[in-house]
């Protein structure tokens, strides 16, 4: 039984251009990360609020590449060979976290480095990564990073956090893997820009 599984889902993964042999041979599949409701104004923001600035987000080793990135045992990191992202993850995810962070009222403007644009604080970061992983039924795409908010004035670092979100693919392919990417992303972004109120706002959740 287990052995027919295992063919069943190596089939699948070839189907959606995992293992193709020949995936230089056919039409490769790009995708981006999206945000339902990315485009809602938001809230206004304060005329007297202060400056976000937001580095350019850098990738884990091994997801620096736009190629999409899946896991069918622990520790091994495998490429989709037909499809991949428009970019990558991080860079993606740095224009999703500027629109989401200025529509939060807590900023007079969010900024993406680099910028010529005077800051008060700046929000690094790291460790970003996109994986969707086969380690079980139904599969499931698993995001991380790492965030560090310093505040410029006062040349300190205010917080440190590392965030998670896991959401279920679904379908067993590449394309299942985008939307429940979307979905993590998503929930990655309320976390960050919920612990940048609470840091901003100078609450204890800032250090939780």
């Amino acid at each position: 039984m287990r052995i027919w599984t295992i063919a069943a889902w190596m089939f699948a993964l070839t189907a959606s251009g995992c293992l193709s042999p020949r995936g230089d041979a056919l039409p490769v599949h790009t995708y981006q990360l999206s945000v339902d409701g990315s485009s809602d104004e938001g809230l206004p923001a304060p005329a007297d609020g202060p400056v976000l600035l937001v580095s350019l987000p850098q990738a884990e080793p091994g997801f620096e590449t736009q190629r999409m990135v899946y896991v069918t045992r622990q520790f091994e990191l495998e490429y989709y060979a037909t499809n991949q992202w428009a970019e990558s993850p991080a860079r993606l995810f740095s224009s999703l976290l500027v629109q989401t962070a200025g529509r939060t009222g807590d900023w007079r403007t969010v900024v993406a480095l680099p910028s010529s644009i005077r800051g008060d604080y700046r929000l690094d970061v790291a460790g970003v990564a996109i994986r969707q992983e086969f380690l079980q039924r139904p599969s499931r795409v698993r995001m991380t990073l790492r965030s560090q908010l310093v505040h410029l004035k006062e040349s300190r670092v205010v917080s440190t956090k590392t965030f998670e979100a896991v959401a279920q693919a679904p379908s067993e392919d590449a394309y299942g893997g985008v939307l429940a990417a979307n979905q993590a992303t998503a929930a990655v972004l309320t976390q960050v820009t919920s612990w940048l109120h609470s840091c901003v706002r100078h609450q204890p959740e800032c250090n939780r």
